[in-house]
């Protein structure tokens, strides 16, 4: 299974959300590769962080942020279980490509107007990718939401009704993710037990669609 997080809007997060779906696969006995298609390289980062703090190396990180990933990706997914795109904002190329490579799409929002009217972009190129891939799966995915807000209740209502679908599970707005991205760890490894039952919810999610 090939899964691109993607949105042209920046600081969505999208790492995040990447790393820990590896993390929580791998964890669970798959193998994984994350595909850092960003060109700021934030993925491969934290994979070098992780190195220097001399944790072991529970799934790989590549940089590919190249327009050619539909090429790559479907050959790199025939050794792993997933592969996971970490997409790059605001580079249409590179977006584009993500989208013909990936077998389901999520699109990270936060709970937040700006990224409602932000996603407008991607739902685009979503429409664009799908006269050559019309059996593609893609759905929202609501992240970095306060507890028990307003607005975030209102976004789930407004994507509940869209297309693409919003996913029922959602992850919160927890220091817990930066702070184990500090230290190249993942918020299981950091005992962040809310936080990662939010991610073990998520996994399990996107891991059915694949079915």
């Amino acid at each position: 299974m090939i899964v691109a997080l993607l949105n042209q809007k920046g600081g969505v997060g999208k790492t995040t959300l990447d790393l820990h779906l590896a993390g929580e696969w791998a964890r669970r006995g798959q193998r994984v590769t994350v595909i850092d298609a960003d060109p700021q390289g934030s993925a491969l980062d934290w994979s070098q962080q992780r190195a220097r703090e001399s944790l072991p190396r529970l799934f790989g990180v590549i940089g590919l942020a190249r327009d050619t990933l539909h090429r790559e990706a479907p050959e790199l997914a025939r050794n792993v279980h997933h592969i996971i795109i970490d997409g790059p904002p605001r580079v249409a190329g590179l977006m584009r490509s993500a989208l013909l490579a990936a077998d389901i799409i999520l699109i990270p929002v936060q709970p937040s107007p700006f990224d409602g009217w932000g996603s407008a972009e991607m739902l685009a190129l979503l429409s664009e990718a799908r006269v050559y891939r019309p059996q593609l799966v893609a759905r929202f995915v609501l992240n970095r939401r306060g507890a028990r807000t307003i607005i975030a209740r209102e976004t789930a209502l407004t994507l509940a009704d869209h297309d693409p679908p919003l996913l029922a599970s959602n992850v919160g707005q927890r220091v817990a993710f930066a702070d184990a991205a500090q230290s190249g760890r993942l918020v299981w490894e950091a005992h962040a037990t809310s936080a990662a039952r939010e991610i073990t919810a998520l996994a399990s999610e996107v891991g059915r669609m694949a079915r």
